[in-house]
């Protein structure tokens, strides 16, 4: 028996029979071109990217008509990847410059485009370089003229199956869904790739970025894979077989009986109403928002609509955006303004502004928006404008200076009499808030208060800041700790100072969505939850459980320990 570690893909257990699928890693030869074969190796190149571009297409034909409306989104975007200039155009000045051959050429631009996400501090735009990888891959595999194993020609049965393979593409996802796989283990990917995004979507159990499994995993093999733990363990013996059949059980009896609560309020057992509100990406989300009976959206994530493109989106485009999920759900939605940087340079958010050394501290969210106000004003003109068709709400992401806050409200009050003149209707009233994720902001919470209509507190970005530690940094992120004194401290800070000044509070971190600190959340005072739709029905649930009267020793108790181990004792005491 053997237990191999990696990036867990939702919460589920699958237990099954090993299908190695070996993709083995492109050799990409480097070669200088004669003088006269330069024009005829462009081309060369130019057929590759047109052949990826029809076999995308064709892939995307294709998918069935029951399939999540993600995945043709996913499916856009890799097509749109295939335009980005450093694919399409840098390597042909390459190969003319230099006189090299078409896949070097491809190959140096595509790195660097993957070193720049990289070197973001998103966790969910750095995990964009796995679909580039995945769109070079296709152009490399046409110009060596080399034929992958192909999902499609897969004529086994893979019922019971779990695959084990390199990669696998948002397209062969739903392929091999649809072919009644259980589960799939990747050596690449991470958990916030389209294909990771997907198989939550998809309920497929995964684990991802495992590095090696196609090495260690033979053919046939029973396999265990758990979602929730990221683990997959290789020829379990029998005791730990019926174990892990016994939770997969108790699992989905915990499904059925969550499923039960869809239509019930989220309210505790002393009466007090508690707001759950769901996290989006793409508009199509809104399908989950809705089957989770979500009170709405606590986070809409806007930096979408900037990638893979030459260029930022127009305010129409925008304008439709917003609209279309705003009229879809005719709940409340808080829009979270552009939250790109010099760390964050995707195609259509692109300034002219040169990489920091240290990224995360550079020009980036509201910073970025307010020195680029040619990026700003569409987006706020656009929101604005679909806040005619529903309740929208406006979120500043990276709020830290009074001064920056001044800026931004001015900024809103001048684009609201543009449209006042221009004869566009837009609700005069509309709240503005700000996501308080870095210390400065957390500490100066009641003077943010004072200027604001909401504050929404950003665990993941406030625990990195707080503790200056990366999360995905596999060196410190041991050191990522939510019940960190200091976090909880800060998080307390800007309830207080919220309810203090009157105006709601909520969270959208991660922290808002994983069920072990719920109570302790409920306990601080906070009544406004935004999490992804998944998690929301487990959160009911607690809330559904507690008495608010009873939390308030233990809580204190909580803020006054010291001792890391007595304090996660303390927490775990409240479930």
């Amino acid at each position: 028996m053997l237990t191999l570690h990696g990036a867990g893909i939702g919460k589920g257990i699958a237990i099954g029979t090993a299908f190695v699928l070996h993709r083995p890693a492109l050799d990409i030869p480097e070669y200088t071109i004669p003088d006269d074969q330069v024009e005829s190796e462009i081309q060369r190149l130019r057929y590759a990217i047109q052949a990826a571009h029809a076999q995308l297409s064709e892939i995307r034909d294709h998918i069935p008509e029951n399939a999540p409306s993600e995945v043709l989104a996913f499916m856009d975007a890799h097509l749109l990847m295939l335009d980005d200039p450093l694919i399409s155009k840098e390597p042909i000045k390459t190969i003319r410059k230099q006189h090299v051959n078409a896949e070097s050429a491809l190959r140096v631009h595509a790195e660097s485009l993957v070193r720049a996400f990289e070197a973001m501090e998103d966790p969910y735009l750095r995990d964009k370089k796995t679909d580039i990888d995945q769109v070079v891959n296709r152009i490399q595999e046409n110009l060596l003229n080399v034929q992958q194993a192909n999902i499609g020609d897969i004529e086994d049965d893979l019922e019971n199956k779990i695959i084990v393979t390199t990669d696998l593409t948002p397209a062969d996802t739903v392929m091999l869904k649809h072919q009644k796989m259980t589960a799939f283990v990747t050596d690449l990917g991470g958990p916030i790739s389209h294909t990771a995004i997907l198989a939550r979507s998809l309920k497929i159990p995964a684990i991802v970025g495992l590095h090696g499994a196609t090495r260690y995993v033979r053919n046939g093999e029973t396999l265990i894979v758990d979602g929730k733990r990221g683990t997959v363990i290789l020829s379990p013996d029998q005791g730990v077989l019926s174990a892990y059949e016994d939770r997969w059980n108790e699992i989905l009896q915990r499904r059925r009986e969550l499923k039960t609560l869809l239509t019930s309020e989220s309210v505790t057992k002393d009466g007090i109403r508690i707001q759950l509100m769901a996290n989006i990406e793409l508009p199509e989300d809104i399908d989950a928002t809705r089957r989770a009976h979500a009170d709405g959206v606590g986070l809409y994530r806007t930096e979408y609509l900037f990638m893979n493109r030459a260029e930022p989106p127009s305010e129409a485009e925008q304008f439709l955006a917003y609209k279309r999920v705003v009229t879809a759900l005719q709940r409340p939605i808080t829009i979270r303004t552009l939250d790109l940087g010099a760390d964050k340079q995707v195609d259509g958010g692109r300034t002219s502004v040169s990489i920091t050394t240290n990224p995360a501290l550079g020009l980036r969210a509201i910073r970025l928006c307010l020195h680029e106000p040619g990026l700003f004003k569409p987006q706020l003109r656009a929101i604005l404008r679909a806040s005619a068709y529903g309740p929208i709400m406006v979120m500043i992401p990276m709020v830290s200076s009074l001064d920056e806050l001044g800026q931004v409200l001015d900024l809103v009050e001048e684009t609201k009499r543009e449209l006042r003149r221009e004869g566009h209707a837009y609700d005069e009233d509309i709240p503005i808030g700000g996501m308080i994720e870095v210390p400065a902001a957390a500490i100066a919470a009641d003077l943010f208060a004072s200027r604001l209509d909401f504050l929404s507190i950003g665990t993941n970005d406030l625990i990195q800041y707080t503790l200056a530690i990366d999360r995905v940094d596999d060196a410190v992120n041991y050191l990522y700790d939510p019940l960190h004194p200091s976090v909880l401290r800060l998080i307390k800070m800007v309830i207080d100072a919220g309810n203090r000044a009157g105006i709601p509070v909520a969270m959208c971190g991660e922290m808002a969505g994983e069920s072990q600190y719920t109570k302790l959340l409920l306990g601080f005072g906070l009544r406004s939850f935004s999490m992804e739709p998944d998690s929301l029905l487990e959160i009911k649930k607690i809330v559904r459980e507690t008495d608010l009267s009873s939390l308030s020793d233990p809580v204190q108790e909580i803020l006054t320990c010291s001792l890391p181990n007595e304090l996660r004792r303390l927490v775990e005491k409240l479930k």
